[in-house]
């Protein structure tokens, strides 16, 4: 399986090696299902950031939602802020955002979660690829998933907040 750590939705892609997965069979079962349970939720992006090479921290104006099921399943769907504008100033088919699901695993001694991209109606080259992210959650229960390139320096975070039933 091919794996990629993507930033999205700049030309910016990343190739990494494959980590060492932690899955249900080789994980000390209570830590990841401690893990896998603190996943489990429906999220709202508060902010998408992108960090350049000079630099520079770039709000990236999306929204978005997030989801990781029980079953190892996630979804995950955001877009610029501003895309209906654009796309009614336009008769052309207005492209961006990210739109993607499959399942869900955690190489928890480095912090990763690995979406398993199982199809994505926007990133054709997607469907079987490894989408890398290192996860934290923070003390103000927001999850944080960070992008890294192949020198290992974060190029991007998402940062998103659970939506309590």
């Amino acid at each position: 399986m091919k794996t990629r750590n993507l930033l999205l939705p700049m030309a910016m892609v990343f190739a990494i090696g494959a980590p060492a997965c932690t899955t249900v069979q080789d994980a000390s079962t209570g830590d990841l299902e401690a893990v896998k349970a603190q996943f489990v939720g429906h999220y709202e992006l508060v902010i998408y950031e992108s960090f350049r090479p000079n630099g520079e921290v770039v709000d990236m104006n999306y929204v978005g939602r997030i989801l990781y099921d029980e079953h190892d399943n996630m979804s995950a769907i955001g877009m610029p802020k501003d895309l209906p504008a654009r796309a009614q100033e336009s008769s052309e088919l207005v492209q961006a955002g990210f739109a993607y699901w499959g399942k869900v695993s955690f190489d928890l001694p480095n912090g990763i979660v690995i979406h398993h991209v199982e199809g994505s109606p926007t990133r054709g080259s997607w469907p079987g690829v490894d989408n890398i992210r290192y996860f934290e959650f923070t003390d103000e229960g927001l999850l944080k998933l960070s992008l890294k390139n192949a020198e290992g320096q974060t190029t991007g975070t998402l940062t998103w907040r659970k939506i309590e039933s």
